[in-house]
């Protein structure tokens, strides 16, 4: 039997220990929302995974923006997943593209590579690659193990034909994971639609600061990218309730 398995995205270290207090059995670590995500540091790296055993990937990305580097930000990338592998994190999360929407099969495999025995998920750069058919063969061959994908489009629920072509070609090779958009009340549909056994959410919230003074003239509500238990529970029992079509 195939246990689905939802992974939440996080911003913080307490996001992270709220996801996985509410469920969540993986988590994909990163810091800078309104960039997209960026690496942790390493003193958010050293304290997380002091705090958890359940899976916790950080994502190994210089700075927002588009998914081609240059030799300084690849070297940075290097440095950051031997950082994660010494602290004995079991997986990451990266992409890389060329200029022309390929993907930069060469360096990603170095970093595959470099990276082991941790696992490697290819994110979201996949949804702004030219070809995504020809794109899951060239990254099944760099050695990752999943690709994270929205199927081309913001939000993954306005595109289950594509991701369904993908959960198909890729077969065992490789694991698709939609993501984007993700929430309780179309996880189900997403997962029955295209077959796809693992799921990708930020289940995110904005919380107030716990802050009992205010600077009135800086004019700012000071809110901080958390999670929501509650919807990540749900998501888990609608997950739950399609658990015999696993079997």
């Amino acid at each position: 039997m195939t246990t689905p398995i939802l992974e939440i995205a996080v911003f913080s270290v307490e996001a992270a220990l709220d996801a996985i207090k509410a469920g969540a059995q993986r988590v994909e670590f990163c810091e800078n929302p309104l960039e997209g995500g960026t690496t942790p540091s390493f003193g958010s790296l050293s304290t997380l995974i002091a705090l958890t055993s359940k899976p916790v990937f950080p994502i190994i990305r210089p700075r927002g923006g588009d998914f081609f580097y240059t030799e300084n930000e690849f070297n940075a990338m290097r440095s950051d997943i031997l950082m994660a592998r010494k602290l004995n994190y079991p997986g990451i999360v990266l992409g890389l593209l060329k200029a022309d929407g390929t993907i930069d099969t060469e360096r990603t495999k170095r970093l595959v590579d470099l990276a082991s025995p941790m696992e490697v998920t290819f994110h979201r750069a996949f949804d702004r690659c030219k070809d995504p058919f020809q794109a899951l063969e060239e990254i099944i061959k760099t050695g990752c193990k999943r690709i994270l994908t929205s199927g081309q489009v913001p939000n993954a629920a306005d595109n289950l034909p594509l991701i369904k072509k993908l959960v198909e070609q890729a077969g065992d090779r490789i694991i698709i994971m939609p993501g984007s958009g993700v929430r309780s009340n179309n996880i189900k549909d997403i997962m029955t639609e295209t077959g796809a056994k693992e799921m990708h959410s930020s289940a995110r919230k904005m919380l107030p600061t716990q802050m009992h003074y205010f600077k009135a003239t800086m004019q700012e509500e000071l809110l901080s990218t958390g999670i929501d238990a509650a919807e990540i529970k749900k998501m888990l029992e609608e997950i739950k309730s399609l658990s015999i079509a696993f079997q």
